[in-house]
């Protein structure tokens, strides 16, 4: 039988559900398709969620190890529950997928539990364990987000030498880590295993470390990551790697090699396009394989949306989600925007590092004249309080108009205070605005404000 709907989305991660969500408040008879038992997507189910649980749990531990002696509480014999952190990073994703589907009853939003594929016009297969059902819809939303990426010569053993994935469960610390990429993956998940004990070797083909990041900001990452304990090998291209009798082969190069208990592949990731039937529409993908849509998210097929990973820009889940809203806000009312200029980006690392806008890199490239303003956290009141010191925000603003042009920070707290950032350079702010806005004392916010009034050489507390 076939089951009738105005608008069918396929894949439940951020840009899906939040799609279908969206889509019922406005009135669509929905349904949402997902091969996964839990909704939410990579992101929830082995990305966003479970990476910040663990990390959250290493840091408190380090803390407890390493810093409290400073803040006048004494420790003795701290020890890890590594059981225990998984345990707590399973529960979280759990409670959050039911949310979801709590949140689809809640707005009549219909799921259909399997693998979607385009057949034609309007139609949309459904392959489960339990048999074939048939949808048809108006409109058709991908949503599928994306998948990792392998480089030649890498044998995946799904245990050994894994993706992410695995490297969010390891039933043991590893002693040696080698982690191939030095991403925003790589480092936050290289430094969970590093704070717990395991030597972590960060193997990078670029001469930089956090590609695309500000290079002022990634530069003092890596001097922070370093004194951490991990370790960088810049500018070295990885031939393979091989796993046999338990360990672990990485050959780099013409004539390096590493031995290792077990490695992590980070080197980024490729739309989930296969086996949607897109080929069936004739709807076209670019060199990378992502889907090409118009302003309006729509596909060379009529009719048929495409949001998230599998389209061009940043594979972040909040962008995703931003274009789920955009896409059926447009549907419904003709007008769905994303401002892709104030889109933020966080590690997750300590300290945190988050940007958001152009890099210093990019005005240079474009040729843009710009004033810079930078505040570091050790002349901050609040940051010395937290005992939480390193790093420093940097602004940058446009040397006729005044207008921010991106923010970009490394240090505590970095991804929350990057959103006021993002607000301001979503309504078009200048840097004076920023500044001329009062900001509550102590708190590390204020940095955020005093490098908005270095951009105009007068900050106070430097």
């Amino acid at each position: 039988m076939n089951q009738q709907h105005d608008l069918i989305v396929i894949g439940g991660g951020p840009g899906g559900y939040a799609a279908a969500i969206r889509a019922a408040q406005l009135g669509f008879n929905v349904a949402c398709v997902e091969k996964e038992s839990a909704l939410g997507g990579t992101c929830l189910r082995v990305g966003c969620i479970p990476s910040k649980a663990l990390l959250e749990s290493t840091e408190k531990f380090s803390e407890a190890k390493d810093h409290f002696a400073a803040l006048g509480i004494r420790c003795s014999n701290v020890e890890f529950d590594l059981a225990q952190m998984l345990n707590r990073k399973k529960q979280i994703v759990s409670t959050l997928s039911k949310g979801i589907d709590g949140l689809f009853k809640k707005n009549k939003v219909t799921r259909y539990l399997g693998s979607g594929s385009i057949q034609g016009a309007g139609s949309v297969r459904v392959e489960s364990s339990e048999g074939v059902t048939e949808l048809s819809a108006k409109y058709i939303l991908v949503a599928t987000g994306s998948q990792p990426t392998v480089l030649p010569g890498i044998e995946l053993d799904g245990n050994l030498i894994g993706t992410s994935t695995e490297a969010l469960s390891y039933d043991k610390v590893p002693e040696h880590l080698v982690v191939i990429g030095a991403g925003y993956i790589g480092l936050e998940l290289g430094s969970v295993w590093r704070r717990l004990g395991a030597k972590v070797t960060v193997l990078e083909f670029l001469d930089r470390i956090l590609p695309g990041m500000d290079l002022e900001i990634a530069n003092e990452a890596q001097k922070l990551f370093e004194k951490q304990g991990l370790e960088f090998r810049l500018k070295h291209r990885v031939l393979s790697a091989k796993a046999a009798n338990g360990r672990c082969v990485v050959e780099f190069d013409a004539q390096h090699a590493l031995k290792c208990d077990r490695v992590l592949v980070a080197v980024g990731r490729k739309a989930n396009t296969a086996g949607l039937g897109l080929e069936s529409l004739g709807i076209t993908c670019d060199k990378l394989g992502r889907i090409e849509v118009n302003d309006h998210f729509e596909t060379s097929a009529k009719g048929v949306f495409a949001i998230g990973d599998v389209i061009r820009g940043p594979m972040l889940a909040h962008k995703a989600e931003e274009e789920g809203i955009a896409c059926v806000e447009y549907l419904s009312t003709g007008y769905g925007h994303v401002n892709y200029d104030a889109i933020p980006g966080v590690v997750y690392t300590q300290p945190e590092i988050a940007s958001v806008g152009k890099t210093e890199e990019q005005l240079k490239d474009n040729w843009v004249a710009y004033r810079k303003g930078v505040f570091p956290f050790r002349a901050n009141g609040r940051a010395h309080a937290l005992h939480l010191t390193d790093g420093k925000i940097k602004v940058l603003a446009d040397e006729k108009t005044d207008r921010l042009l991106g923010v970009h920070i490394i240090g505590p707290r970095a991804g929350d205070l990057i959103a006021e950032a993002a607000v301001a350079m979503s309504f078009h702010a200048s840097a004076e605005d920023l500044f001329r806005c009062s900001h509550a004392h102590p708190t590390l916010a204020e940095a955020l404000k005093e490098a908005a009034m270095a951009a105009h050489g007068r900050p106070i507390h430097m």
